[in-house]
């Protein structure tokens, strides 16, 4: 992810979290993080267990999140100047006073605030930053079913009318082929809770819809005929279909490959074991084993298969 897919992706995040965003840029936010989102990122368990217990309300924390580290930095540069120079001309236009003069040479400088400034925490949010690590666990974890309704194109004028909605699960899967090398794969499969219609690429069908999580006015649900757990296994089935489509040769080379290094393994390690000395046996037996266990899991071939996330969908429409 680059600066830019970073802030967008945050932007998201605390709109979604109903966070108080009190300043922002395109490199930056400065945010008093909603109640939900405090629980998610600041790691405070005891002060949530005593506001629970209490039920006090809550004093958040305020944080900088900075998305582009250079170009922050670099602003808050010229800031910085601007008000050196700010105040250099403030004390020149002072001395032009006899009065400021005086006062000058009684009471010394005199700085135009007394209070202290608020320290705000900074974090530098970048690809494999911490709190961004933070960030993308709370959205999995919250973000990974979801409830929408499609919005209609056009009302209609007679409030009597009702158009037929149909409840799909969505699925997308991630398929990993694994060995010494690795590729991924992503399928997106919906499940037509009516009739057990599956569909592939169900999620560019929805990117052609606007879908809001209210119910709109004039739609009725239809009748499910179908478990979540049915419409699961037709996915599962789906998919394990099209798998054993595949070209599976880079499995065989991969076996190949784990072969040839379990024999050389097998090479080294078999004269040490035979000509070691009873005390250091068992520790060279142990390497041997941990050598081999090794090598088998960076060359074994083999393909899994994960649900990302899913959702259930109501779209226009008995099918």
């Amino acid at each position: 992810m680059n600066e830019k897919q970073v802030h967008k992706f945050v932007n998201r995040y605390l709109e979604a979290t109903e966070c108080s965003i009190l300043e922002k840029s395109p490199s930056h936010f400065t945010v008093k993080l909603s109640p939900h989102a405090d629980r998610e990122l600041t790691n405070r368990p005891y002060y949530w267990s005593f506001v629970d217990r209490v039920n006090a309300e809550p004093e958040t924390m305020t944080f900088l999140f900075v998305t582009d580290k250079n170009k922050y930095d670099a602003a808050e540069e010229l800031k910085k100047i601007e008000v050196v120079n700010t105040e250099q001309d403030a004390a020149l236009n002072a001395q032009d006073t006899a009065a400021n003069v005086a006062l000058g040479r009684s009471l010394g400088f005199i700085h135009g605030s007394l209070a202290a400034p608020v320290r705000i925490p900074r974090e530098d949010l970048f690809f494999g930053a911490r709190k961004l690590e933070q960030i993308f666990d709370a959205a999995k974890a919250k973000g990974s079913f979801v409830h929408l309704f499609q919005e209609p194109d056009k009302r209609s004028n007679n409030p009597f009318t009702s158009t037929p909605y149909t409840a799909w699960l969505s699925v997308n899967m991630r398929v990993e082929f694994a060995c010494d090398r690795k590729r991924e794969e992503i399928h997106s499969y919906g499940v037509s809770l009516a009739t057990g219609q599956c569909v592939e690429h169900f999620y560019d069908r929805l990117l052609t819809h606007k879908l809001t999580p209210r119910l709109p006015a004039n739609i009725h649900i239809t009748k499910n005929g179908l478990s979540f757990n049915k419409a699961l296994s037709i996915v599962e089935q789906m998919l394990e279909r099209k798998l054993r489509s595949y070209d599976y040769s880079w499995a065989e080379s991969a076996s190949a490959r784990l072969k040839e290094e379990l024999d050389r393994i097998n090479g080294y390690y078999e004269p040490l074991v035979k000509n070691a000395i009873e005390e250091n046996k068992p520790a060279i037996e142990e390497q041997f084993a941990q050598r081999q266990s090794e090598i088998r899991w960076q060359y074994e071939p083999r393909v899994t298969a994960s649900a990302i996330n899913c959702g259930i969908f109501h779209l226009e429409g008995i099918d």
